[in-house]
Order: C-alpha cells, then sequence, then structure tokens
C-alpha cells in the first residue's frame, strides 16, 4: 500500500520535528519546509496528499500559502495550525479553503492526528469522485469521426455551459439520451442530479404526479406527501425522454413550468420555485405532430431552443467499425472473452444493411456474436439476421398493391414483432413508435373482426 505523503510547513525546528515525528508513527510518507516559500518550491516539484502549515511565518503567512496552494492544486486538503485563541484568524482560513484548523494545546498530538485522518479521508472521496465523474463523462462520449457526429458534438460544447432548454431529435436508438448525459455532465450542473422521466411509461393519469408532486391525500391513493421529479431534479438535469408522447393536459402544465420556473403540487397552494435544466427528446417529427393538433406549438417552441438532430446509423456508416469495436472490447471486458475482431466479410455484411434500429440494434447483434464466439474472429453467420436489410427488393413481404395503407401497416407490425419474438418493447423500438402507440394498434387489431 502506497503511504500517504504530507507536507509539514513551519519556521520553528523544534516543533516541526515533533509534528514529523509524530505523522511518521502514524505511517505516513512526511517532509518538511521551513517557510511558505520553500513549501512551494517542494509542491511545484512533488505530490502531497496533504499539506500541514502553522500561521504565523515569516515572509509569508499560512494563508497567504494557502492563497498560493490553491492555484497549484485546488483540491490538496489544507490543515493550519494556530495559537490558542486565534480563531478569528482560523476561521478566515477555513472560508478560504482550509479543510480544518488545530490549536496549540496540551491535546495538539491527539488533534492533530484525527485532523489527519479526516482530512485524507476527505481527499480520497475527491479522488474518488472525480474518477466517478471521469468514467460517466467516458460512458457518455460518442464513438465515431464522421462529419455528422462531429457537428453534433459542436452543438454539445456550445449548449453545455448555458441553462437553455434542449430538445433532442432522432430515430429510436441513435443515442438521444446519451447526449442528453454528455450535456448535463460537461455542464456546471455535473455535481446535480440527472433525473430521466420517459413520459410513454407513465400512465396519462399519474403522470402530473409524477413530474410535479402531490400532497397527502390530493387524491384516492395519495397516502403521503411525494415529490415530483422537478423537485428531484433541483440544481440539476431532468430528461423528458419521447415527449412527444406526454399528454395535452401535462402539456399545458409543463409549458406554464418552463415559463415561471416553479410548480405546484397536486392539492397543494404553496409555489415552488425550481432550479432545474429541461432536456426534452423524441423519435416524433414534433412540427407535425403540432399542424396535426397533436403537440401545443407553444411547447414546441419553448422545448426547441437548442435543437439537436441525431442522424441514424445509416447515415454514419463511417463509424460503423469504430462502434463494432467499442461493443466487442465492451463485451470482452464484461464476459472475460477475448474476441478479437470480425472475418473479413462480416464488415461488408454489417455495412450493406441499414440498421432500422440504428446504434442499439448494433449493440445487441454485437453482444451475442461475442457471447457466441468468446474468441478469435466473429463469423459471418453469426450476423445472418443483417441479411434482412430495409433495403430488400423482395416481394415475398406479402405487401401486394391493391392493399390499403392500414393493412400494410398491420402486417409491418405483426412481422416485426415475429422478428423480435413477441418482444413488444424491441418492436416498438424498431418501428420507430412508442409502446404505447404499439398497446393501442395491437388492441385495435385484436377488436377487429377479421385479423390477417
Amino acid at each position: 500500500m502506497v503511504k500517504k505523503r504530507i507536507l509539514v510547513v513551519d519556521d520553528n525546528e523544534l516543533f516541526r520535528d515533533s509534528v514529523i515525528e509524530t505523522l511518521n508513527r502514524q505511517g505516513y510518507d512526511t517532509d518538511a519546509a521551513v517557510n511558505g516559500l520553500d513549501a512551494l518550491e517542494k509542491l511545484s516539484n512533488s505530490r502531497y496528499d496533504l499539506v500541514i502549515s502553522d500561521m504565523k511565518m515569516p515572509r509569508m503567512s499560512g494563508i497567504e500559502l494557502l492563497e498560493n496552494i490553491r492555484n497549484i492544486d485546488s483540491d490538496i486538503p489544507f490543515l493550519i495550525i494556530t495559537a490558542y485563541g486565534a480563531i478569528e484568524t482560523a476561521v478566515e482560513a477555513m472560508k478560504k479553503g482550509a479543510f480544518d484548523f488545530i490549536q496549540k494545546s496540551d491535546n495538539l498530538i491527539r488533534e492533530l492526528e484525527m485532523a489527519v485522518e479526516r482530512a485524507l479521508q476527505y481527499h480520497c472521496l475527491v479522488n474518488e469522485n472525480k474518477r466517478l465523474k471521469s468514467a460517466l463523462r467516458n460512458q457518455c462520449d460518442f464513438i465515431g469521426e464522421s462529419k455528422s457526429l462531429s457537428e453534433v458534438r459542436k452543438i454539445i460544447e456550445s449548449v453545455a455551459e448555458s441553462k437553455s432548454t434542449v430538445l433532442i431529435t432522432g430515430e429510436s436508438g441513435t443515442g438521444k439520451e446519451l447526449v442528453a448525459r454528455s450535456i448535463h455532465y460537461s455542464s456546471r450542473r455535473s455535481n446535480g442530479p440527472f433525473i430521466k422521466v420517459n413520459c410513454a411509461a407513465l400512465p396519462e393519469g399519474l403522470i402530473e404526479s409524477e413530474l410535479f408532486g402531490h400532497e397527502k391525500g390530493a387524491f384516492t391513493g395519495a397516502v403521503k406527501q411525494k415529490k415530483g421529479k422537478f423537485e428531484a431534479a433541483s440544481g440539476g438535469t431532468l430528461l423528458l425522454d419521447e415527449i412527444g408522447e406526454m399528454p395535452a393536459i401535462a402539456q399545458a402544465k409543463l409549458l406554464r413550468v418552463l415559463q415561471e420556473r416553479e410548480i405546484e403540487k397536486i392539492g397543494g397552494d404553496e409555489t415552488i420555485e425550481i432550479d432545474v435544466r429541461v432536456i426534452a427528446t423524441t423519435n416524433r417529427q414534433l412540427q407535425q405532430e403540432v399542424s396535426n393538433g397533436r403537440f401545443r406549438e407553444d411547447l414546441f417552441y419553448r422545448l426547441n431552443v437548442f435543437h439537436i438532430h441525431l442522424p441514424p446509423l445509416r447515415e454514419r456508416k463511417d463509424d460503423l467499425e469504430n462502434l463494432l469495436m467499442f461493443f466487442i472490447e465492451k463485451y470482452n471486458d464484461e464476459n472475460g472473452f477475448s474476441v478479437e475482431g470480425v472475418e473479413s466479410d462480416c464488415l461488408r455484411l454489417l455495412q450493406n444493411y441499414d440498421w432500422p434500429g440504428n446504434i442499439r440494434e448494433l449493440e445487441n447483434a454485437v453482444e451475442r456474436a461475442v457471447v457466441l464466439t468468446r474468441t478469435g474472429l466473429i463469423k459471418p453467420r453469426l450476423f445472418e439476421f443483417s441479411e434482412k436489410g430495409v433495403n430488400n427488393t423482395d416481394n415475398s413481404n406479402g405487401f401486394q398493391p391493391g392493399m390499403t395503407v392500414s393493412d400494410m401497416e398491420k402486417q409491418l407490425i405483426y412481422k416485426t414483432l415475429e422478428c423480435c419474438n413477441q418482444n413488444r418493447t424491441r418492436a416498438a423500438e424498431m418501428l420507430g413508435i412508442s409502446i404505447r402507440t404499439l398497446r393501442n394498434k395491437l388492441h385495435e387489431y385484436e377488436n377487429q373482426f377479421v385479423v390477417q
């Protein structure tokens, strides 16, 4: 185990050596500086986990040293030692970023040991937080160098630091949630929560309660007060996924929240101010939904402050090979496999497919192929399903001249369900519709007298 390194700064040699001896007994690796200038020189050449400094020193005080250290390393914890009774000076040091202060007293050694332990635990937490944030940012990164993806990256960089509402559009499986997360973790709100609400999955009667919360007794079943998603996302970002599926009454209330930046719980009289950035996603053409009267025009413009459109995978096939290798490495790591790549014919096969399920479909296909291959190269036969590309001109699919659009739609839905082994969620994703719409369509077909 690597020892923690501590720099002790004090012009009093006897006191400095006493502190160092105490720390050495505790198993720490220590270094000494005779004044602030000496300390800064050592900090510029070495890494330390903690700095302990006396308050009063010639040429540079402990507070001045603290201010200079913050310009070198803003995270390193700083303990300051003060004379007994110098509380005001210690408080000033805390305001400027000192982790804690210790008074020179009979209990100095014991207090020093405890303060050092707390400070180092804090430093560990700071480093772990940085590591986790870095991991999150890596998870939110985009694979590929196509021109369209580069444009998306530029927009994300521009919008991340603003407070503006963002509308992300694109087909199912193109990575809209990934963009939303990237915006959040690249912004000043990255320390705040990232809350996701799937508007299509919420029952129409409960969506207001989920978004805005409710008071106890507001309706049957409201046995206690509930905090809504807007409150839960305070100081962070709220992702409204599949916003096009939101009922009209909820659209009206959402518009008011975006305008006023305040909410009211169901059954409550109190107005609650919110500090939330809203990002909405949809695979629908919202402007067309506005024209058809299914989506409020004023809400559309309120959401569409910044618009990011994600191209489908078929329009960025230059990225397919990079995505392929990324997913192979991902599922190698998860399963302990050693798949090296794909055989030469595989890439051509994948490039000739239009990927109606986009990146999500590609990832599922690669996961299956990696699990079945385990080691070596993936064979083309493991991607046989991909030969049923959307550009297939074979008329054996059952569509015939003279069929109504309604009949064709029904056949397409049933064939997609068959292809997905009756998995409705996956079928809805491939069809580019919500699970709610798919359920409604199937219910409609089941109530017809003749089902083709």
